[in-house]
């Protein structure tokens, strides 16, 4: 199960890292303003800011689902953690002569 958290933080940083760099390539000042719908140019051929705004959003997912699993799979790390090293009860040192 660590190692399937190793993957799942190496993949995030990696989708961080790329979603950054194309977050900043973009240089627009609207480029993450969410302006609802992809433009087209009048013959219907996506350009290379639909393009761009198009990976944007599933990087943004990708990252965002990825969060996700990496959370779920700590918290069950964190379970199994727990279940095998349980606590002891406390032991007495108080012992009784007659």
């Amino acid at each position: 199960m660590q190692t399937a958290y190793n993957v799942l933080l190496f993949l995030a940083i990696v989708v961080a890292i790329v979603f950054a760099l194309l977050v900043l390539i973009t240089g627009k000042g609207d480029a993450m303003s969410g302006g609802g719908s992809v433009r087209t140019s009048f013959k219907g051929k996506a350009s290379f800011d639909d393009f761009m705004s198009r990976w944007t959003l599933i990087l943004g997912a990708t990252f965002f689902a990825l969060m996700l699993l990496i959370d779920g799979v700590s918290n069950r790390i964190d379970n199994m953690a727990a279940v095998k090293s349980p606590t002891s009860a406390p032991v007495s040192t108080d012992k009784k002569t007659n």
